[in-house]
């Protein structure tokens, strides 16, 4: 299929055009339908993707590829923590596996809502309601390691300074913190082919247009940001992940992630950009065939860096 068949029907409403803020984001600027089908989304923050069911085993699936891809949950040489906080937890597998992994600490997931609700969550684990773009709600220096992941289509560019200094205020002296993103920009899905670069394009602008990174920005500047707070150790990792069946079965995973991924954002692009669903699902197909024509790559960035004693 054509690039091309990605064509815009009618021009957006003025209403719906105004240049972001400072901030990055103004309520109601870019707005999203709130229920489309089966899926919800999010109208009073920046955030893209949905919050429901789908998107809930979307992310315990794409936790276990990142599992692999790391070969365990962190790259950082924490020892023994008596405080983590996750930012942004999602569905929290991240933070119960933590919780077992370090029985004696207290593991503290932190998200807008909780999107899951565990039947046995481990005892040492709790979830906090919060929002890292108005301030975490704790204490300087209360944790040993602060991690936060794939949190690029919920923060805004501009606000990534902020929030990362927010990370380490909240960090005890010798901890850690760890960041891991990943870019949205079509460049960095290398090589891919014209469908891939147009869908990715398309998302990347509906991005843009709510103040969010789409050049892959952020997933380059993790351990700028870290620096800039002063934090030492600072270690910087990418890794390259292949996509589609020719990669094996991390490939075939990866891909399966994106399609996943991709469906969750075809509403909100097909509402933007006056196209069809239809369209947006065939060319989602088309993808999954070019990852395998051009044996598609795409990177995982981690970096974490110690709070000076």
């Amino acid at each position: 299929m054509p690039w091309w068949f990605f064509r815009r029907r009618s021009r957006p409403a003025a209403s719906q055009t105004a240049p972001a803020a400072a901030s990055g984001w103004q309520l109601g600027e870019v707005a999203l339908p709130r229920l489309h089908g089966s899926r919800r989304y999010l109208q009073e923050q920046p955030y893209l993707l949905p919050k429901d069911l789908g998107e809930v085993n979307r992310l315990d699936f794409q936790h276990y590829i990142l599992r692999a891809v790391l070969r365990g949950n962190y790259l950082a040489p924490i020892q023994q923590p008596r405080r983590i906080l996750d930012v942004g937890c999602g569905t929290g597998q991240w933070a119960f596996e933590l919780a077992h992994q370090f029985p004696q600490a207290q593991v503290v997931g932190l998200d807008l809502e909780q999107v899951k609700a565990a039947t046995s969550p481990p005892p040492n684990y709790r979830f906090v309601q919060g929002d890292i773009l108005q301030g975490l709600p704790f204490d300087d220096n209360s944790f040993d390691f602060v991690h936060q992941r794939l949190l690029v289509l919920a923060i805004p560019q501009a606000a990534w300074p902020d929030a990362v200094q927010e990370l380490v205020r909240v960090t005890s002296p010798g901890g850690w913190v760890e960041l891991v993103e990943a870019s949205i920009a079509p460049k960095d899905l290398t090589p891919s082919g014209p469908v891939t670069q147009r869908l990715f394009g398309l998302g990347g602008e509906l991005a843009a247009l709510r103040g969010i990174d789409s050049e892959g920005v952020v997933a380059r500047s993790l351990d700028y940001y870290l620096s800039e707070t002063g934090l030492v150790n600072i270690e910087r990792c990418q890794i390259e992940v292949p996509v589609g069946e020719w990669g094996g079965r991390l490939g075939s995973l990866m891909a399966l992630n994106f399609r996943e991924g991709a469906k969750a954002l075809s509403a909100p692009i097909a509402h933007r950009f006056a196209i069809t669903e239809q369209e947006v699902a065939t060319a989602i197909e088309e993808m999954l065939q070019e990852f395998n024509r051009y044996h598609t790559q795409y990177s995982y960035i981690v970096a974490y860096g110690q709070k000076a004693c």
